[in-house]
């Protein structure tokens, strides 16, 4: 992944920075992170949700990608709330 094919929407940014999750945690989660789901389905371009880690700390990036020309969008980036998430944070709780 070129990480000057990250585009981060307003949103994303706005989010980010409310919830202190840095660029460079996101860019790391988008290289290695886990991928939960696969929205690809759902959405005109593939997307998916996927697990990061800065420390022990966990969060999620939700990113759009256009295959095409390689760029990957960040749609938005946030903390897990415990009480909709098993423990691995990994899996919704049903």
């Amino acid at each position: 992944m070129n990480p000057s094919k990250l585009i981060f929407r307003v949103h994303a940014v706005q989010r980010m920075f409310e919830r202190s999750i840095s660029v460079k945690d996101v860019a790391q989660a988008v290289q290695s992170g886990v991928t939960l789901e696969d929205y690809s389905s759902e959405m005109p371009e593939p997307s998916r949700l996927i697990l990061g880690f800065h420390g022990k700390r966990r969060f999620h990036v939700v990113t759009s990608e256009d295959p095409e020309i390689g760029r990957i969008t960040i749609v938005t980036a946030y903390i897990p709330e415990p009480h909709k998430w098993n423990r691995d944070f990994k899996s919704r709780r049903s």
